[in-house]
């Protein structure tokens, strides 16, 4: 279960009593992971609470490997034994740390400039675009992101394999014999639905324009508290210069084969390669985003600023940046339901669900944002 997902640790420790309390602690080892707890507090704290067995996994592989020593160990295989608990390096707290919070820094508007060129779009409104090739997104793949990130390849011990040895052994065997089957089988169905909309900004709001001018739907950024105050309604023209802005907005699927896929691999217990062909997917779906993206820059006029190499272009050096819903800069999720009365991604198969997020999985939304200045930066 992740941490994420859990609201407070106090709820989390009621669940473990609850177990204790119910006499299931014997049966039932706990698996801990998620940005939100360190292996420390599972380790320790929680372990302290529950009468079983809690660990800590660092991602899903780690949690594989957990399940097969919990197994291991209860099957009485010779040798099996789970990894040591996670000591703190220093003593815990018997009272919090005294918090003392900083006044906000006074200011109004950030520093970003507002004499960059304003870009005239191929067209104003929506286009779908459908049955987009592998061939076309499969080289803005970031493999870093899925051999580290998704499919947990690292050098597992001194003296073993390095990264890149096990890159070159596994890895890229493993992505091309993927990437066979999911074209072979016809699993991806790669489509987007994009569009250019006039602008103009107020404060910490973005608002979008009819073709008369006049209000459509708006967003509200917020703005950091300190440092360069930025917001993301500062990339765009403000309302009182008289100019018009420009902003990108774009949905982007490989489709819901490959989801149903990698349900059918869970459902059969095939977990190792549910992961790796879920990971793939999702990496696959943010491939398609970055190529139309690409797209875009190209369609207002500046694609030819684009850096050489593509590792550059996992680096975001790159004119303009790519916002997707939910993180630092725009973490309103309701923002969504905007975007998709806007460009309506029904019409490439998305859907937006009541919690706002997009069905299937493997699809992403994104503000694109044209000005020179445009960076990842957390408003929080």
């Amino acid at each position: 279960m992740s941490g994420l997902l859990v609201k407070s640790t106090v709820i989390m420790k009621e669940n473990l009593e609850e177990l204790n309390q119910r006499k299931l602690a014997a049966d039932y080892p706990v698996i801990l992971g998620g940005a939100a707890l360190t292996r420390a507090y599972v380790e320790q704290d929680l372990h302290e609470i529950y009468e079983g067995e809690v660990r800590y996994a660092r991602d899903a592989f780690e949690g594989l490997r957990l399940m097969d020593a919990l197994i291991a160990v209860k099957r009485g295989v010779p040798g099996a034994t789970l990894p040591e608990l996670k000591q703190r390096r220093v003593a815990k707290r018997d009272t919090p740390a005294l918090q003392v919070e900083e006044p906000e820094e006074s200011g109004g508007r950030s520093d970003v400039s507002v004499d960059n060129p304003v870009p005239t779009p191929p067209f104003w409104g929506t286009r779908v675009v459908k049955g987009i090739p592998l061939k076309d997104y499969a080289s803005w793949l970031d493999e870093g992101a899925l051999f580290k990130g998704q499919w947990g390849l690292k050098q597992a011990r001194a003296g073993g394999a390095t990264y890149e040895e096990l890159v070159e052994s596994e890895g890229r065997p493993r992505l091309r014999g993927l990437l066979d089957k999911l074209h072979t089988e016809n699993l991806l169905e790669a489509a987007v639905v994009y569009g250019y909309f006039p602008c103009v900004s107020k404060g910490e709001d973005l608002i979008l324009l009819d073709e008369a001018g006049n209000e459509r739907t708006r967003f509200t950024f917020p703005r950091q508290r300190r440092g360069r105050r930025l917001c993301l309604a500062d990339f765009f023209r403000p309302e009182e210069s008289g100019e018009i802005d420009v902003v990108g907005l774009q949905v982007v699927t490989v489709g819901s084969k490959i989801g149903e896929a990698t349900a059918k691999l869970f459902e059969s217990d095939s977990y190792r390669e549910y992961l790796e062909l879920h990971g793939l997917s999702v990496q696959l779906a943010e491939a398609m985003a970055e190529y139309w993206h690409a797209r875009v820059r190209s369609e207002l006029g500046f694609g030819g600023e684009d850096p050489a190499k593509v590792e550059d272009m996992f680096d975001l050096k790159y004119r303009g940046a790519r916002f997707s819903l939910g993180y630092g800069a725009c973490p309103d999720l309701e923002d969504r339901a905007k975007i998709a009365d806007l460009l309506e991604p029904e019409r490439i198969g998305v859907h937006l669900s009541e919690e706002f997020q997009l069905h299937p999985e493997q699809s992403t939304d994104a503000i694109v944002i044209h000005h020179p200045e445009a960076k990842y930066f957390n408003a929080r």
